[in-house]
């Protein structure tokens, strides 16, 4: 029912709110809907805890619209993972760089 709220919450914020603030992923919510055993869950949640500390001290570092892209297109689904947020910046990152 409430799946699609972080999207609305996302898309009223102007655009360089929601690019400067790190979005907060349920990551026990995103690892329980993708993962199986008990095994798979509890990588799941250290691949996202690992990849969320990746991310805090680089966030400000990647390009605002890149940030704000990237949000939109892992919460497009209606949860979101730091794992394909990192992904994407690091690959519209390194796009740029190749340019």
């Amino acid at each position: 029912m409430f799946l699609h709220l972080p999207i609305v919450m996302l898309a009223t914020l102007p655009p360089t709110a929601a690019a400067n603030a790190m979005p907060k992923f349920d990551i026990v919510r995103e690892c329980k809907s993708e993962s199986g055993p008990d095994v798979s869950l509890e990588r799941c949640t250290q691949d996202e805890e690992q990849a969320r500390s990746q991310l805090q001290p680089l966030w400000t570092q990647f390009a605002a619209a890149d940030r704000l892209t990237c949000t939109r297109a892992t919460i497009a689904d209606g949860s979101g993972s730091y794992v394909e947020l990192l992904i994407c910046l690091e690959m519209a990152r390194d796009a740029k760089a190749r340019r």
